[in-house]
């Protein structure tokens, strides 16, 4: 193989969430001259407020369903972009890498993967909402103003909280957080967010906020230990005093040059790519 670097990036976004949230970085790294995609979930096309008026479309989305739907958009590129995802972005980046997918990864403040048995309290403080009422495994899972403070955005003040509240939230299907938040580690056979921990994949960072409270540090590092059994690079980068709204939250600069920068630096090309240069 040999080192070729992107000039793609794929952003993908989490739950409660929509490719709106990555106005940010997108518009960064847009700047320092990179192609960028911020694909949605299937039937996400439409804007934040358009969903928020039929979560319906929410409530009946798959995790196999987006992952087909995301690996479309990036084998029909013509060179592997660089893929970074933030929350259940991070999943589903995974999800793709396994596939031999991208030529490098970043997830930022991920979701677990099947097998990460860690729960903090304030992970299950923030997903009891969602999980406090098995009826809402058929629902799309909204947070109120004050649960999204909490869980989101703790670092903000509850006045900037709200604002981005107003502007990016959305609800989320409660079958992918029962997904991770309990089914996936308590039933058996494999679910949908398994992934196999010995794929040669990418090379894939995982970036922990320290004050992130729905997705702590210790369930990044944990997720991260899971790949020991692949050949590939995995590494982990903490980012002290930040909050699940590490990507846009003041500061929101550092971490996205630091998620470019060593994605670049470890970047890899693709079999078929290498075969093109030949």
């Amino acid at each position: 193989m040999t080192d070729i670097e992107p000039d793609t990036i794929v952003l993908v976004h989490g739950l409660w969430m929509t490719p709106r949230s990555w106005e940010g970085w997108r518009r960064r790294f847009e700047e320092k001259g990179f192609t960028v995609l911020t694909p949605g979930y299937p039937g996400f096309e439409i804007e934040v407020e358009a969903l928020r008026e039929n979560p319906e479309i929410i409530a009946k989305l798959t995790v196999p369903e987006t992952v087909d739907h995301l690996a479309a958009q990036i084998e029909a590129l013509p060179a592997p972009p660089i893929i970074m995802g933030h929350s259940f972005g991070g999943t589903l980046t995974q999800l793709l890498l396994a596939r031999g997918l991208g030529a490098s990864g970043v997830v930022i403040d991920s979701a677990p993967t099947e097998g990460v048995r860690v729960t903090p309290l304030s992970q299950a403080k923030s997903l009891f909402p969602a999980l406090k009422n098995p009826a809402n495994l058929h629902k799309a899972v909204a947070f109120t103003p004050e649960e999204f403070h909490y869980a989101f955005a703790n670092t903000l003040s509850r006045e900037d909280s709200d604002a981005v509240y107003e502007r990016y939230a959305i609800a989320a299907p409660g079958n992918w957080i029962w997904a991770y938040g309990l089914l996936a580690n308590f039933t058996p056979g494999h679910q949908e967010t398994w992934v196999d921990y010995s794929a040669d994949r990418a090379p894939l960072l995982f970036i922990g906020g320290g004050e992130d409270h729905i997705m702590p540090p210790s369930v990044n590092k944990s997720n991260a230990k899971h790949w020991a059994k692949s050949p590939a690079l995995t590494e982990y980068h903490e980012f002290a005093g930040r909050s699940h709204w590490t990507c846009a939250e003041p500061g929101w600069e550092a971490v996205a040059d630091y998620a470019l920068e060593w994605a670049l630096a470890h970047t890899r090309a693709s079999a078929s790519v290498s075969d093109l240069d030949a």
